[in-house]
Formats: structure tokens, sequence, C-alpha cells
């Protein structure tokens, strides 16, 4: 597939495609003409970058790490370098802080929205912000 495609796919733009692509994080073939050819199944690829992205990797542990997300286990390093391991522990300790934020955020918004509807109801709405009652 060609870059468009997997842009309108991935849902990321073709400067975000061909910025991973320097990055080392995807690598497309090479048509005669010269344009970058996807493979199928690039697009869950690019997500898959993508969401790492949104949660703060940065894109050089991102390279080292994505060969192994889906791969077998064989692949790991036989010596894996404990600067990279701390790197990886570091980021992966941040992640947690932020799962635990955005679930205290989720847990405060479902909260407002059962007030909100409880509200609505009592009110006899039955519709909040035009939406039917669930």
């Amino acid at each position: 597939m060609k870059i468009g495609e997997l842009s309108r796919l991935a849902g990321v733009s073709v400067r975000a495609l061909r910025y991973y692509e320097e990055e080392g994080l995807i690598r497309p073939a090479r048509g005669g003409n010269g344009y970058r050819d996807y493979c199928d199944g690039a697009d869950e690829v690019v997500r898959q970058i993508r969401g790492l992205i949104e949660c703060g990797l940065p894109t050089r542990i991102i390279r080292d790490i994505l060969p192994y997300l889906d791969g077998p286990a064989d692949l790991l390093p036989e010596v894996p370098c404990t600067q990279m391991l701390d790197q990886v522990a570091a980021e992966r300790e941040q992640l947690d802080r932020r799962i635990r934020c955005l679930t205290r955020n989720r847990g405060a918004i479902d909260a407002y929205l059962r007030a909100a509807r409880a509200a609505a109801q009592a009110a006899g709405g039955g519709e909040t912000a035009g939406r039917p009652a669930a």
C-alpha cells in the first residue's frame, strides 16, 4: 500500500509516517518509481508506534523494543544492556503513573456522568445534551 493509504488507515499524517521512517521505526519497500510500498499490517504497527509515543516513550526506546512487542521471546537479546533496561524500567514506571492518573480521571468522569444523568432524569428531562437517556 502507498503512504497516503497507510496514512488514512492508521489515522496519522503522511508527515508522521515519514518521521517514523527517518527514526527507523518503519521500513517500507521502495518501488522502481521510488514510491514507498508498505506491507499488509503496517497500519497496526503504526497505531502501536503512535500509542507508544502518546504514552510518552521516546522514539529511541520504541525503536529498540518494537521488534519484541509481538515477536517470539527468542528475539530478546542474550545480554541486555543495563542502561537500556534502566531506561525502559523508568518509562514503565512513568506509564504506570499515567495509567493511575487516567484511571482516577475516568472514575471522576463516570461519577460526574452518573450524577448529571440522575439530575437530568429527576428534572424530567430524560435527555442530556441532546442525547437520549441510556
